[in-house]
């Protein structure tokens, strides 16, 4: 995996496991140490993991996570802020965007498979027909581990124009993860720490390279954006985080155990702010957003490969509310999403004049 800045990607080359790995007996010791680097550990490290590949699937989040924090400041500033709390960052979900095309057939197949074989099942369906979107959550078994919101674009439901500004690129999309990478994950209990190591580096890159072996050309990027920001980002940011989330509830301190007072001091802290809470006081979930940091990406003009700034990722404030659980009469808190919520969320990734 490059360590360079991602803000201008190359595209990827090569499918997600193309080289094999071997699953010898299973290793005593723990997959932590397959983490590569020196990067800190991550928000995810703190979660109790009693498997390999828990702990395999903790790693990954936190290599994401410090990709993305390279490039939206206003995460930390987040962590600023809640250290000088006392509070602490739980990672309520993790989103990531996808486009539904036919041939190659891509879309949220491409990632669900690659989660469910880190053991994460679906939990959730929605539908965005104004965007032309659709989408799912996915849990994991464990408490503590972030929900996956995973959406699509109905490629499809644009016009003749749309699809062919977007056929150029899609007709070089990379091959999904392989039949024997999804083992491989699915094994990693059984696997020895070299190969968990080999497979974690891997699985980052994929996230992390754009899913195309050619970049866009900037005139039909711009193009496209007019129609569909959405389409747009997704082929200058690929597999990339959409967005990491705070759950508010997970704030103990006075200064900062709501929405509105974490919202307030962000904004004190000359972070940019979406103007408004989705969600009304109580109900079962509230989210915002800062604005969303812009990056460099690769494009293509007068044949050669430039860089132009365009809308990344911001970083999201959730706090839920609770509801009745049927089988235990008892008060759960709610671990779903809220289509409404979503639609105006989406739009915080759109450029200027798109």
């Amino acid at each position: 995996m490059a360590d360079g800045p991602r803000d201008a990607r190359s595209p990827g080359s090569d499918a997600p496991g193309r080289d094999s790995t071997s699953n010898d007996s299973a290793a005593s010791d723990s997959a932590a140490s397959d983490s590569a680097g020196s990067s800190p550990p991550g928000p995810h490290a703190a979660i109790p993991c009693s498997s390999l590949r828990e702990r395999f699937t903790c790693d990954l989040f936190d290599r994401l996570w410090w990709r993305y924090r390279q490039r939206v400041p206003y995460a930390a500033s987040y962590e600023q802020l809640i250290a000088g709390s006392g509070d602490t960052f739980q990672n309520d979900h993790i989103a990531f965007r996808t486009l539904g095309w036919q041939s190659p057939y891509t879309g949220i197949a491409s990632l669900t498979r690659v989660f469910d074989a880190l053991g994460y099942r679906m939990a959730g369906t929605y539908d965005f027909p104004e965007k032309h979107l659709t989408a799912v959550h996915m849990a994991h078994p464990v408490e503590g581990f972030p929900l996956l919101f995973i959406s699509e674009l109905k490629c499809w439901e644009l016009s003749v124009h749309a699809r062919r500004l977007l056929a150029d690129t899609m007709n070089t999309y990379r091959e999904p993860a392989s039949m024997e990478v999804l083992s491989q994950l699915t094994q990693l209990d059984n696997s020895s720490p070299a190969d968990r190591a080999s497979l974690l580096d891997r699985a980052v890159s994929w996230f992390e390279q754009l899913p195309t072996r050619v970049v866009p050309e900037r005139t039909a990027l711009e193009d496209l954006n007019r129609e569909s920001q959405y389409a747009a980002w997704v082929l200058v940011h690929g597999f990339a985080v959409n967005h990491f989330t705070a759950l508010v509830n997970s704030h103990q301190s006075l200064a900062l155990n709501s929405l509105e007072k974490t919202v307030v001091a962000l904004r004190e802290a000359g972070v940019p702010m979406k103007d408004s809470i989705e969600g009304a006081p109580g109900s079962r979930l509230r989210q915002t957003a800062t604005a969303a940091a812009t990056v460099e990406v690769l494009v293509m003009e007068e044949d050669r490969s430039v860089t132009v700034p365009w809308p990344y990722a911001y970083f999201e404030l959730a706090e839920r509310g609770t509801v009745y659980d049927a089988e235990t009469g008892a008060q759960v808190p709610f671990r779903g999403f809220l289509g409404p919520q979503a639609t105006h969320l989406f739009e915080m990734t759109r450029k200027s004049g798109g």
